[in-house]
Order: C-alpha cells, then structure tokens, then sequence
C-alpha cells in the first residue's frame, strides 16, 4: 500500500492515489507492491527490501546515499494477521520530502496524519515532520510502557488473591511473560530511536538552530523512557519471582496434605496387614470380640496420629 501526504497549513492532507508523488510531503510505503516501488525509485528513492532493513549492523540502518538520509528503527506493531510483533521501519530523509517504508502496522502511523498540528514542530519541511513523527513514535512507547506497569499492577493482584489457584497463577505467569515481552520490545525500539535521532542531530546543518532543542528534547524523553524500562524490568523480575513462588507453595501445600494422609493412614494399615496374615495359629482369629478389635485399633490408630500431627501443628 501506498499513502502520500501533503503539507496544508499545519495540518497533513492524505493524496489521492493517482496524485503525481512529486507533490508529496510525505511518502509512507506499506507491504509495497513492485509497481508502488517503482513509483517511489523514480523519485530518486533506493527502497530498502525487509531483508535489507532487517540487517543489524549499524552501517546497514544509518548511513547517507544519494543527498538522501536512511535511517532504519526497529518498532512494535501489529502483523498482517494483527498479531504484536516488532519489525524495521525505515525513514528517507530527502531535501524536499520523507519517505518511510514498513512492513508491519506500528500505531503512530495511523494516528499521526490526524495529529500533525498538535505534535512536535509541525509539518511545515520534512526535517519538522521526521521529528514530529518520532515524537508520536516516542509518546506511543511512553503509552505502552505505562500500559505495562498498570498489567503488572493487576497481575500482582491476582497473584495476592489467588489462593492457590494452580491455574490463576499459571495464568498470571502467562501474563507476565506477555508483558516482558512487551518491554523487551519497546526497549529495542527506544535504543534504535536513540541512534537515529543521534545521527540525524550531528548531521544537521547551519539554519537549523530551531530543531536542536527539539532534538535534545527527544534524546532526553528517551533517556527517561530507558529509565522506566529499566524499572520496569526489575517489577518484571519480582512479579515472576512471586508467582513462582506462589506456585512452589501451592504444590508443597498439596504434597504436604497427601503425605499427611498418606501417614495418616499408615497405623491403620499395619494393622490391618497383621490381622490378615493366614497362619494357622492366630489367636485373634477365635476370638468373639476379635473383629471389633481390629476395627477399634485401625481408628484410635488413625485418630492418634490426626491429634498428633495437630499437636505439632504440622496441619
């Protein structure tokens, strides 16, 4: 798919598709297809493949080609199946517009057209639009870091009130390996950001006093995100820890009653395995009150050992 926008005021204008690209601001490429690719080349654009954006040596994301900037971050998003995942989105930075390529559905990038006035230093070049892009880009992040502190919160609510619910714990467990998982990718994406917007701010040029402190603000918000990770992280830890613990009592509370039965019951056993022994000279076995007996050892047994462990305060 392809989206072209242009610049009206301080707001963005979606293009129609048959609009010649020249006139865009803006150039977003979803899942391209060969013939939407080519559109773009002819503007001078060397379109990264997956492959290409998926390459993790530094070289590879940041580097300048052509007057133009490529610089490629790794985001969180939804698959084509709407499934989490986290893929390369690459930013061309050329004089006169920006062109981004992705392969999977990050959220700013639906909702940022509609706030292009609101955000950052607005829309009016593409160097303003890149920055005010990240910025949506970083408040999304910010979004999902909070979304996870407030799970975590919940997950540690339930783990307090489970009860030894092996299935509430395992559930509670699920989650907090879903949450980790969350982190862990807003984490990438925040270091990812963090050498983009590094390279863009060394490379920019005379004239461009206004977006230094744009630039710095962003460099700062991330630094505090990594920090709000980092905590995070470390709830990540003790929330696991808790419900592994919390599971490992619930199992040696349930071991520990059926041993108790188990020992319980033993007297009663012996006894009953005497008492049915087949030898001939068995002086029990012709008594009148014999079998009565038997029965009355097997439960004064059994209950002397239930008061014993209650003495013990092993029940």
């Amino acid at each position: 798919m392809l989206f072209a926008y242009a610049a009206d005021g301080a707001k963005l204008t979606q293009l129609p598709l048959s609009t010649d690209l020249s006139q865009a601001l803006w150039v977003d490429l979803y899942r391209p297809m060969p013939e939407q690719v080519a559109k773009v080349r002819d503007l001078g654009v060397d379109v990264p493949t997956l492959a290409d954006m998926e390459e993790i040596e530094i070289s590879n994301r940041l580097y300048r080609e052509d007057g133009a900037d490529y610089l490629t971050v790794v985001l969180p998003g939804l698959s084509e199946t709407k499934s989490p995942i986290s893929g390369p989105v690459c930013f061309v930075l050329m004089p006169n517009r920006l062109v981004t390529i992705r392969h999977h559905a990050p959220r700013p990038f639906e909702t940022y057209p509609t706030r292009a006035d609101k955000v950052g230093p607005g829309c009016g070049d593409p160097k303003r639009l890149f920055l005010s892009l990240l910025e949506e880009i970083i408040g999304r992040l910010a979004d999902l870091l909070e979304g996870a502190g407030k799970s975590l919160d919940e997950i540690s609510k339930e783990v307090f009130h489970a009860e030894g619910n092996d299935r509430d714990l395992a559930k509670s467990l699920r989650d907090v390996s879903r949450e980790s998982d969350l982190i862990g990718k807003v984490r990438l994406s925040l270091l990812t950001l963090e050498r983009a917007i590094s390279y863009f701010g060394q490379s920019l040029g005379e004239g461009s006093d206004i977006l230094k402190p744009v630039v710095k603000g962003l460099m700062r918000d991330i630094q505090a995100l990594e920090v709000h990770g980092d905590f995070l992280t470390n709830r990540i830890a003790m929330a696991s820890d808790l419900t592994l613990g919390m599971i490992s009592v619930a199992q040696n509370t349930t071991v520990k009653i059926v041993s108790v039965v188990a020992v319980i019951f033993l007297p009663p056993t012996v006894i009953a395995s005497a008492y049915g022994m087949n030898f001939a000279n068995m002086p029990e076995l012709s008594w009148a009150w014999g079998y009565p007996m038997a029965l009355g050892l097997m439960v004064a047994s059994a209950v002397g050992t239930f008061l014993f462990f209650k003495w013990k305060r092993w029940l």
